[in-house]
């Protein structure tokens, strides 16, 4: 039985409402929120990074009026935004457009996660986050240096947020990152309740099936999945961890998405779905940047998809024999 259970299967993700690749206006955010909300999701989850501040006011300024034990706010440390006005934007900043005026320091230590949790709570507005995850802290962002940043965290921002816990000023914590080996690191030193692991499990990367899933399962561990559509391969886009995907997993999408053809489903809704089948996943939580797409997500995730293609994927070897599929 898992510690923590976040609400599910469906969330809303905050990078796009960071201004993630583009503009998203304050208006439409505002539409995109109150539209997850019409449609009953009640996980929110926003980060610091995310337009440099922009997502967590967008967050807060949606949900304060909302009743609070009726929803699940999480968002991030790791990263300390530093006021830059005018300055140069770090290279970084370049994924998100606009955004607020400010740079990122990376510090993991414990003083900095309690700095950053009360500094999310004043850009919240609320006085209250449920979870927080330790923020990339693997090797995408940190390269080859990333088990150092890694030890950092686990000697000074999980304590501090086990500390949190314990006095109730949280519900849990967890990693949010975009790969295993820090997850699979974690559970080793570490007491984390929630994992969240963007893309990697998912109809494209099964692995955490035989690896993290099962040390999950063990430790009472559950897991969100961010990028459920791999950063836009399963939509039919062609970037894949945000960057252009390599041709065989192209092949691969394109062998899926022919199944999904075959039975008249859409291939998101399969990979919505797919994912959270399996009983450690508590949710994925995909991004929206329109009021269109966070109904798309909605209604993908609640579509109907018959058992046989579900099969046929299994024949194909297009998912392992031993996934757990929708009921």
């Amino acid at each position: 039985m898992t510690r923590y259970r976040p609400p599910g299967p469906l969330g809303c993700g905050g990078a796009p409402l960071g201004n993630l690749f583009g503009r998203v206006e304050d208006t439409e955010a505002r539409a995109v929120l109150d539209t997850a909300w019409d449609a009953g999701v009640r996980h929110f989850d926003t980060a610091p990074f995310y337009g440099f501040g922009l997502s967590e006011h967008r967050f807060g300024e949606a949900l304060r009026h909302r009743p609070r034990d009726a929803f699940m706010l999480s968002t991030k440390v790791g990263r300390m935004l530093v006021p830059a006005p005018g300055a140069e934007l770090p290279e970084e900043r370049s994924s998100f457009v606009g955004g607020l005026p400010f740079g990122i320091r990376y510090d993991y230590s414990a003083d900095a996660a309690w700095r950053s949790v009360e500094d999310s709570l004043q850009r919240l507005g609320l006085a209250r986050i449920d979870v927080v995850y330790i923020h990339d802290v693997g090797e995408d962002t940190h390269g080859a240096d990333w088990r150092e940043r890694f030890d950092e965290a686990m000697q000074g921002a999980a304590p501090a947020l086990t500390r949190m816990r314990e006095e109730g000023m949280i519900q849990a914590w967890g990693l949010g990152v975009n790969r295993v080996e820090p997850c699979l690191l974690a559970l080793q030193q570490a007491d984390p309740d929630v994992l969240l692991a963007a893309g990697r499990y998912t109809l494209l990367d099964t692995a955490s099936l035989e690896t993290l899933l099962p040390r999950c399962a063990a430790q009472g561990v559950s897991v969100v999945m961010g990028g459920p559509y791999n950063s836009g391969l399963l939509t039919g886009g062609d970037t894949y961890d945000y960057v252009r995907a390599p041709v065989e997993l192209v092949a691969r999408r394109d062998a899926i998405a022919a199944v999904c053809r075959r039975h008249d489903v859409d291939l998101r809704a399969a990979a919505l779905q797919f994912c959270t089948a399996h009983p450690v996943v508590a949710a994925a939580i995909p991004g929206a940047r329109s009021v269109i797409e966070m109904r798309e997500n909605a209604a993908l995730m609640t579509a109907s998809i018959p058992a046989a293609l579900w099969a046929d994927l299994r024949q194909a070897g297009l998912i392992p024999q031993q996934a757990p599929i929708p009921a």
